[in-house]
């Protein structure tokens, strides 16, 4: 696959128009022709933009703006034609405009190769909202320079604005700021339907919502390389599923020097495009500048002088650019892809072709075909792939298969319905480079254009996805783009084969990190994933989803909560994950004190309380008790109160669901507002669904609120103390941890006191009771201790007040006559209460038999260097 991008190397002829080479990952690569760039426009595909099928990397500088030329405008065409032909032959592929251009301007940069991304200038720095009259004029000023030139081939997109001053945004408020931006966008798709559109943001006013923009763009001049590259990843995960383009980098030479100009400029590139960005344009062409009619003579930022004459700079940026997008080593590590198919022939053919097209140097291909009854084998054997075939043992058994034949010291794992980005190998290899890590992984976007089901289902929960500690590591990462060190990989035993359709991919990141591994995660290392297509294979795939987490949970009880759902640490990432609904919670910018914060972020609140509650699987279970209460109102006419509590409850969960969804960008754009009106009334019905199936799933294999776990016996379930007399010292917080081993061995959950709890330990009997442990050790003299451990039974609060209420709706039901319903509600609350208390004496049990166990002895100490 080729990019539209070039560099000469230092000394071969000037190319033509139509022709040029490229260096890219070791080996010269034909550039894509001059001529062609009036075939198309360019279009955005997950985190990079492309034109056609030919992946567009935007190897930029910004042009003017300068001194108004012969045509009234800030440009002159004699230099324009030189300047162009410059850039062409420096390897630069698209400019930047602050004003709109002529449509001269873009018939030269056509005729050069060159895109331009169009800048409108307007009355940002002050306070514009404030004058309905000024908004007027600037929309429709906007909307008159985008009719002149729309369409033209050389037009990469429109930026609607440039940085509004942040104590301007903070002056009209976040939203109205929005909105005035997304009208902007509006008009200017209005006038050209076909144009990208962006607004060049920067970091101060960071926080800007702005959702709707086909890519995002940032300004950012930061000098250290580390807070340079921090920020890139920062960037590159608050803005989703989109391309993030630097539209201005750069370094003043006149206070830097020449030299420190080059060396900077020279790794910012580089870090830019290894941090994934779509593109970035250095600041600027020339030191010739102008703002406001005056020449800018204390800047000296241009690649070239005043003169056009070439900085060390504008040789170190070209050099910069023939390593993109990442520069890989002179003997780059043999990565072994691992396709794992199972009667996957609808998607095989893509995915086979995907991987054929990776532009990494050294990597195999290795398919495990897991008992395929289809053609499967035939269209990977029409590649020319490698192909092993096995009996159906699951997807955990075909991955270590391709662990087991790979030769490389990766191993990058892709499902079978999965299509790679062309340089995803790249990627995962800069991150093992980079980070002391054991597994590396990558997001995993939906395929555009794939029908309204898929599409629907893109951004509906359940999707696999990444749960990330922080902008460059992982808790865990999907399969479908995962890649592991080999040799950490077997030292763990490889995937667990009793997951045999999910959960494989959360176990085997939980024992790598256990083992003391990172996960480095990598946002350029795409895969484009296709998402179920009908509505009853996604239920299958959530009902699936739900059994791996019951089979999780068996395995791994300690990282779920009381209520059997797993803890994550970090933050989960997708268009279908909940969130705070708008107007429900209020979401914080901060500002700094007296809007001095040079990077002002947005704070989103996190999701609790009710709002919690509705989002889990077992909301309908409590569904399913009103309703039965509602049917009980037969019998007795006050329960039918439950039914506007039922209706308070599904409106709830509506709006909840129509807000997720309509925050949510579907995967594929331009669509007309039938279209996108029917996928996201779909994606709201799915929402709804969703929980049921995987509720049915987790309760059909043992993932219940009324599971038990620990010993089976029973203890009264009574405050106790018990004493333990130690005739050797033992250091206390090791018995605390042998008294941890000895509660999980004996199987019960225990979660440990936090830093202002007064308890030790905590055993759960099950979802409503359990038992929490205090320690006290005294010393007696030479070395003798006596262990007191204190046991109190604990209770869930909503579980007592349920009891509660059910014992006290049977009382008011046998008052007043109503003895089928007083009969119904009676035995529900014994059985609730026998349950709690069964479940507090289980826990009881399960701690008294742990601290009664005889110790064994501790260990010797290690002596003292």
């Amino acid at each position: 696959m080729t990019d539209l991008h070039s560099g000469p190397s230092p000394s071969p002829p000037a190319p033509g128009p139509d022709t040029d080479t490229n260096t890219h990952a070791g080996r010269a690569a034909p550039l894509v022709p001059a001529s062609r760039i009036a075939e198309g426009r360019a279009v955005v595909r997950g985190r990079f933009l492309h034109l056609g099928d030919e992946k567009l990397l935007l190897k930029g500088v910004t042009y003017g703006p300068f001194a108004d030329g012969p045509d009234g405008t800030p440009y002159d065409p004699d230099a324009a034609e030189r300047d162009f032909a410059a850039m062409r032959g420096q390897g630069f592929t698209v400019l930047r405009t602050y004003t709109a251009p002529p449509r001269w301007l873009l018939d030269a940069a056509l005729r050069h190769g060159l895109r331009v991304l169009a800048g409108v200038a307007w009355e940002q720095h002050v306070a514009f909202l404030d004058d309905r009259g000024r908004v007027d004029d600037v929309v429709a000023r906007v909307a008159g320079e985008v009719r002149k030139v729309a369409g033209h081939p050389a037009l990469l997109g429109w930026a609607v604005g440039n940085e509004i001053p942040a104590p301007v945004v903070r002056w009209h408020g976040r939203r109205r700021t929005e909105a005035f931006l997304r009208r902007l966008y509006d008009v200017v798709r209005q006038h050209d339907p076909g144009a990208l559109v962006t607004y060049v943001n920067y970091p101060t006013t960071e926080y800007l919502d702005l959702g709707f923009l086909d890519f995002v763009c940032f300004n950012v001049f930061l000098e250290r390389r580390e807070e340079f590259v921090a920020y890139l990843h920062r960037l590159q995960n608050l803005v989703g599923e989109r391309p993030l383009v630097l539209t201005e980098i750069g370094l003043d030479s006149r206070r830097n020097g020449l030299e420190g100009q080059a060396d900077s400029l020279a790794w910012q590139v580089r870090e830019a495009m290894a941090a994934g960005c779509a593109g970035a344009f250095v600041f600027a062409w020339s030191d010739e500048w102008h703002r406001g009619g005056q020449a800018i003579t204390d800047w000296d930022f241009g690649l070239t002088g005043r003169a056009r004459e070439p900085k060390p700079a504008l040789a170190a940026v070209r050099e910069a650019w023939r390593d993109a997008p990442v520069p890989l080593p002179p003997d780059p590590p043999l990565v072994s892809v691992v396709i794992c198919t199972y009667n996957g022939a609808k998607t095989l053919d893509a995915t086979c072709a995907a991987v054929r097209r990776l532009e990494y140097p050294a990597f195999e291909v290795i398919v495990i075909d897991d008992g395929s009854t289809d053609a499967s084998v035939a269209i990977c054997a029409a590649h020319g792939l490698r192909v092993v075939s096995t009996e159906n043992r699951g997807l955990s058994s075909a991955r270590n298969t391709g662990a087991e034949l790979a030769a490389g010291e990766i191993v990058a794992y892709l499902d079978d319905d999965a299509m790679p980005d062309p340089h995803w190998l790249h990627f995962l290899v800069d991150t093992y480079a980079r980070e002391d890590v054991v597994a590396v992984g990558g997001p995993n976007l939906a395929v555009p254009g794939d029908g309204l089901v898929a599409d629907a289902v893109a951004i509906s929960p359940g999707n696999p996805s990444h749960v990330l500690l922080s902008d460059r590591e992982a808790e865990h990462i999907p399969g479908c783009n995962s890649s592991f060190r080999r040799d950490a990989l077997q030292a763990i035993g490889g995937f667990d084969p009793r997951f045999h359709v999910a959960g494989d991919d959360v176990d085997v990141c939980w024992r790598l990190q256990d083992a003391g591994g990172r996960i480095g995660f990598s946002a350029a290392a795409v895969v484009f994933h296709h998402r179920r297509g009908t509505v009853g294979g996604y239920l299958r795939q959530q009902r699936g989803y739900g059994h791996a987490e019951a089979m999780l949970e068996r395995k791994w009880p300690e990282r779920y909560s009381a209520g059997g759902h797993v803890t994550w640490a970090g933050r989960i990432y997708g268009d279908g994950t909940p969130r705070a609904p708008a107007g429900r919670h209020r979401w914080r910018v901060y500002h700094g004190t007296w809007n001095s914060a040079p990077f002002q972020r947005l704070y989103e609140p996190g999701i609790r309380g009710l709002d919690a509650v509705l989002l889990m699987p077992e909301a309908y279970l409590g569904i399913g008790g009103l309703i039965l209460l509602a049917v009980l109102g037969a019998a007795w006419s006050p329960l039918l109160l439950a039914l506007p509590v039922l209706a308070v409850i599904a409106g709830l969960l509506s709006v909840r669901a129509v807000t997720i969804v309509a925050q949510a960008r579907l995967p594929t754009g331009d669509l007309p507002v039938t279209a996108r009106a029917s996928r996201r009334g779909l994606a709201a019905l799915l929402h709804l669904l969703q929980p049921l199936l995987r509720l049915d799933g987790r309760l059909r294999h043992g993932l219940t609120p009324w599971r038990r776990r620990g010993r089976p016996g029973r203890a009264r379930p009574s405050r106790r103390t018990l004493e333990t007399w130690h005739e050797e010292w033992r250091d206390p917080f090791e018995e605390l941890g042998r008294l941890q081993e000895r509660l999980v061995a004996l199987g019960a959950i225990v979660r440990h006191g936090q830093d202002f709890d007064t308890w030790d330990l905590e055993v759960r009997g099950g979802t409503l009771a359990g038992v929490r442990i205090t320690t006290l050790v005294e010393e007696h003299g030479q070395g003798r201790q006596l262990v007191r451990s204190l046991c109190r039974p604990t209770y869930s609060r909503p579980a007592l007040l349920m009891n509660a209420l059910a014992a006290t709706l049977a009382l008011a039901a046998a008052a007043d006559g109503a003895p089928v319903a007083a009969a119904v509600l009676g035995l529900l609350a014994v059985m609730f209460a026998l349950r709690i208390v069964t479940e507090a004496a289980s826990a009881v049990a399960t701690a008294v038999m742990a601290i009664q166990t005889p110790h064994a002895p501790a260990p010797p100490l290690a002596p003292v260097a």
